[in-house]
């Protein structure tokens, strides 16, 4: 019943953390490259390597937050619940 009633709040964590994550990366990419924005794939003035690496930080930063946003969501909504919103140990 919980992953039920979770359902709502985890699609708004979802997208919160996507919109965190965006800004969070900007920022890193600006940092680090001195650029405002990370070159895309389809940027033919980019060479393989920064492509690449572009989108693993990208990928990293994404990764790491959504982790974070859903396990405070869980945590947030068991400790006003009583119950885990996830898969439970069997």
């Amino acid at each position: 019943m919980a992953k039920v009633l979770y359902k709502p709040f985890g699609l708004i964590f979802s997208v919160l953390g996507g919109i965190a994550a965006g800004a969070i990366f900007k920022r890193i990419w600006g940092a680090a490259a001195d650029e405002e924005e990370a070159p895309e794939a389809t940027d033919e003035t980019r060479g393989w390597g920064e492509i690449l690496v572009a989108a693993a930080a990208q990928g990293a930063v994404f990764g790491a937050v959504k982790a974070l946003i859903d396990r405070a969501g869980a945590t947030g909504f068991a400790h006003v619940t009583g119950s885990w919103p996830g898969r439970s140990k069997s």
